[in-house]
């Protein structure tokens, strides 16, 4: 116990010396701070764009909501439904009942080409055909300017997210759906959820501008509690009349935003690995000098009866020290650039855009203070193990 505590008093004497000679190694130590906080806020940065749209399109979803699609689509781009399919699905057991009406909307789903505000690219905005019960299904989504369209008639209601990242989309506007004029009477808000990055209409209008007659692509149905998934599944599965595909709502989207997510994630992990190389370098190179220039220090402690592992963990502890410092700079200013910073990206199974906020979760600054961490770990290591096997008779020399 007493070699312990011994042991501990050198630590901690040894590391409190080498924390406040840091000022005497400034330039080195600052080149170091912010090498480290440059590849954390970058790291963070990266990966908040995929947390961003994932977590985009995870609000979007709802446990007891089910979407209903073709047997083998992947997505709502590859499907199609009959009306009399959709019809048996809104009689399908198990759906909730508003004043005797299902909470099953069919809808469509298509795109138009719009200018980005930022850029003046066009890109695809999707826009969704509902039926009267989708506002009852999707009770998030609510009327922040204007007011719904009304069914029969050429208008369209658009989402918040759109409407801020798309040129066009304003309160009154006129939009191009299929080369006629649609009037946009309503800007809509759904906590910040894929809705916000579409447009919606009346079903009908929208088969009528694009020839579709009485097809679908999907029926979003509401049930009557989670539970009641199994029961609306086997009944239409059961169902030789149909071909169907059912999906829970939170499953559809996680597998949607699964993709952009990985791919963000691989590369952004790829760029950190990549920029942390470089930050392990430059961590040595300061703990080096960090080391030459407490030669003569080091050499006296030790002739004084200090331990060689004491000198070997101050040497660490203070390469520690500076890599916290630059991750907590590196995690701020990810923050202040990067959290709710607005943009779109393409949704590679509707080939439509989505717009997101990145979002810089404390999971990700967990992520960068131990990335941060693992930096000073190995730029201190070699220089700590350089410092203990220092011959005392030359360094002591030196003086």
């Amino acid at each position: 116990m007493m070699h312990f505590l011994n042991w501990f008093r050198q630590t901690l004497v040894i590391t409190r010396f080498s924390i406040l000679t840091i000022p005497q190694r400034l330039g080195a130590s600052v080149t170091a701070i912010f090498g480290i906080a440059g590849v954390v806020a970058v790291m963070i940065g990266v990966l908040s764009i995929a947390q961003g749209f994932r977590k985009t399109m995870m609000t979007a979803g709802d446990p007891d909501t089910v979407i209903v699609m073709r047997s083998g689509a992947d997505s709502e781009l590859t499907s199609i439904l009959s009306k009399e399919e959709t019809r048996i699905v809104a009689d399908a057991p198990g759906i909730l009942r508003v004043n005797g009406q299902p909470a099953a909307s069919a809808e469509l789903f298509v795109s138009v080409d719009l200018p980005k505000r930022s850029t003046g690219t066009d890109a695809n905005v999707p826009i969704r055909g509902v039926g009267p019960a989708a506002f009852r299904i999707r009770q998030a989504v609510k009327i922040r300017v204007g007011r719904r369209f009304i069914p029969g008639r050429n208008e369209v209601i658009v989402g918040c997210a759109s409407e801020g990242e798309f040129a066009g989309l304003g309160l009154g506007e006129q939009l191009n759906v299929n080369g006629d004029k649609w009037t946009i009477v309503g800007i809509f808000s759904s906590e910040g959820g894929l809705s916000e990055s579409e447009i919606w209409t009346d079903t009908v209008s929208l088969q009528a501008a694009y020839q579709r007659q009485t097809s679908f692509q999907s029926v979003f149905v509401k049930l009557q509690s989670p539970e009641s998934y199994q029961i609306f599944k086997n009944a239409l599965t059961s169902d030789p009349r149909l071909n169907v595909k059912i999906v829970r709502e939170t499953d559809y989207y996680a597998e949607q935003s699964r993709m952009l997510t990985n791919l963000i994630t691989k590369l952004g992990s790829i760029v950190a690995v990549l920029m942390g190389i470089g930050a392990v370098f430059g961590a040595l190179n300061t703990m080096y000098s960090a080391v030459s220039s407490r030669t003569r220090e080091i050499a006296t402690l030790r002739a004084l009866g200090f331990g060689a592992s004491p000198v070997i963990v101050s040497v660490l502890l203070e390469s520690l020290v500076l890599a916290l410092v630059g991750g907590a700079i590196g995690g701020g200013v990810a923050y202040y650039l990067f959290d709710g910073y607005r943009a779109a990206t393409i949704n590679w199974q509707t080939f439509s855009q989505v717009a997101f906020a990145f979002a810089v979760t404390p999971e990700l600054l967990v992520q960068g203070a131990i990335y941060a961490i693992v930096i000073g770990f190995f730029g201190g290591l070699f220089p700590a193990i350089r410092s203990s096997r220092m011959q005392i008779a030359a360094a002591l020399r030196e003086l």
